[in-house]
């Protein structure tokens, strides 16, 4: 029979592997094999170089990937931080209220991200709905709340702070309420109980929320365009504009190849110390 299942799993994997291959290991191919072709071709039949690499240095283009690497890390932690207090409620202290929590920040992934963040736009933008009410009800002026830095992270922590959440309650609804009681009767304290058993025990959600979150916020590119207003250039910035306006594919597919590289690396380092057979619920 396990051997019956095993050719039952392959078959019925095999659609979503040329899926997989189709839509996601091709264009990353593609992507791979236009870094090491000469600036400005537009086709792969060229002799190979890695100029678009030495661009990469020589210009200063590893600046923008390193300031969307320390705006992802910043994010992520801010977002655990602010999760992890609602993610344990909804997890272990809020019952049926829990559902109604979780319906309303999954709805806020039904609008589009980039009218949410016009919104914040409006609000916060000078003349705008903030500024307006405190010019007309105490005469003072919100001067500077947009375009840069801090407001750049608060909008990555808005729009991603679902994708935090979730695996976060997941991971916390993992720890045994027994495990936490017998510590308790034990004489430990809530921050070493905290330190002791709910990390530990929850880390396969924190590292699943965590390392979704650092992948997105590293390749986002509309909260420092709309909330920053390109007060700090981010990498993908950067890939689109080499792209588009300046129609270098080489160094737009070597920058693209950069994010890739260290973002996966860094994901396989985090993924390797994930127990995926308890997260999944199996049984060993």
């Amino acid at each position: 029979m396990n051997g019956r299942d095993r050719k039952l799993g392959l078959w019925c994997a095999v659609p979503l592997g040329v899926l997989l291959a189709g839509g996601f290991l091709a264009p990353l191919l593609v992507i791979s094999g236009f870094s090491i072709m000469p600036e400005r071709v537009f086709d792969l039949a060229h002799v190979p170089d890695f100029s678009a690499y030495a661009v990469f240095f020589k210009q200063g283009y590893y600046k923008s990937l390193l300031w969307s690497l320390a705006m992802a890390f910043m994010a992520t932690a801010i977002l655990f931080v602010l999760c992890w207090p609602l993610a344990y409620g909804m997890a272990k202290v809020f019952g049926r209220f829990t559902l109604f929590l979780t319906v309303a920040v999954a709805v806020t992934l039904f609008v589009s991200e980039n009218i949410r963040l016009f919104g914040w736009v409006v609000t916060l933008m000078k003349g705008g709905l903030i500024d307006g009410y405190l010019n007309s009800l105490t005469g003072w002026r919100l001067e500077g709340a947009l375009y840069n830095i801090p407001i750049t992270i608060f909008g990555l922590v808005y729009v991603y702070f679902p994708f935090m959440l979730f695996p976060l309650a997941q991971g916390i609804a993992m720890v045994p309420d027994d495990a936490r009681q017998a510590a308790a009767d034990l004489g430990a304290s809530r921050w070493r109980i905290l330190w002791e058993i709910d990390l530990p025990l929850a880390a396969p959600g924190i590292m699943v929320g965590s390392l979704l979150c650092f992948v997105l916020v590293a390749g986002a590119l509309a909260e420092s365009k709309l909330l920053g207003g390109q007060s700090v250039i981010v990498i993908a910035s950067e890939v689109e504009t080499a792209f588009s306006y300046g129609q270098n594919w080489p160094l737009g597919s070597a920058l693209a190849m950069s994010l890739i590289v260290v973002i996966g690396t860094l994901a396989i380092l985090a993924i390797s110390r994930v127990d995926l057979d308890t997260l999944m619920g199996r049984r060993r």
